[in-house]
């Protein structure tokens, strides 16, 4: 017969559940015309994937191999675009937040362009499903001569698939520093009732996928008219100081992908969106 002792080890140890834990980061560098590896790291459920691009820039992609969050589940990325290179960072599918028992979900990126470098982080879409609960924090240091794009988005639930966001917390933090000097800086907090919250007129006047996008660089005053024509009745765009910043909103994820792979491609002077973005 098991003691009293081990009885209550054995309850422990089923009460305890398994969480997602990964760390990934890489540092790119220019050689001979090309960008090329410096450093690779990768740990836990957190890993990345080079493909080959055929041209001078490098694309990293990013895998949660988990297949998704929920509460107490922690990834942390980080991504380095050494001086003189070029580095697109995305995420081989949607990441996707799943209903917390207990805990919040916490993803943390720290991204960094050295002089004369190009740095676009493209993450496909968030998937917050009911009764999820993340916490996002998106931190990038830009060097003065470098190029910066940043996209993040999000969908409350699919709504194709009949599913909403009704509940839960959603927690999002951007700091982002140009030449040492912090010049954007937002706090994003969906809380409790997020159904009611999304149909004010006020958050998404009822719609449920939402994107913000950032470029800092040269050609963002350039960019500006084009960026507009894109959105349409969908979003609005502003710039000063060299910095472009973009909001949309659309009623589910498929108009959503409409309006920014163009924005997108615009923001890249042209070039498409990775193709992972595709598939």
């Amino acid at each position: 017969m098991q003691s009293n002792q081990q009885l209550s080890e054995h309850s422990g140890h089923q009460g305890r559940q398994q969480r997602a834990r990964g760390r990934g980061c890489l540092v790119t560098k220019a050689s001979e015309g090309k960008t090329r590896l410096e450093t690779l790291f990768q740990e836990g459920c957190a890993k990345i994937r080079l493909p080959d691009t055929f041209s001078n820039e490098m694309e990293a992609i990013l895998i949660n191999s988990s297949g998704g969050l929920t509460g107490g589940d922690t990834i942390e990325w980080g991504a380095v675009a050494g001086a003189g290179s070029k580095l697109v960072v995305t995420t081989q599918a949607c990441e996707k937040i799943y209903k917390a028992s207990f805990g919040t979900a916490t993803v943390a990126a720290r991204v960094t362009a050295e002089a004369g470098s190009v740095l676009h982080w493209l993450p496909q879409e968030t998937i917050l499903f009911d009764k999820a609960s993340l916490s996002r924090r998106l931190e990038a240091d830009i060097d003065l001569s470098a190029e910066f794009l940043a996209v993040e988005a999000v969908l409350l639930g699919r709504r194709a698939m009949g599913e909403m966001m009704r509940g839960g917390l959603f927690r999002d933090r951007w700091r982002i520093r140009h030449g040492g000097r912090l010049v954007h800086a937002e706090e994003l907090r969906l809380d409790g009732d997020i159904e009611r919250l999304a149909a004010s007129a006020s958050v998404l006047n009822g719609q449920v996928a939402f994107a913000t996008l950032l470029y800092i660089g040269p050609l963002a005053e350039a960019m500006l008219p084009r960026v507009r024509d894109a959105l349409g009745e969908y979003g609005g765009a502003s710039e000063w100081q060299g910095k472009l910043v973009v909001r949309v909103a659309a009623e589910d994820g498929f108009a959503l992908r409409k309006i920014l792979v163009p924005v997108i491609s615009h923001l890249r002077n042209g070039a498409p969106v990775p193709k992972v973005w595709n598939l």
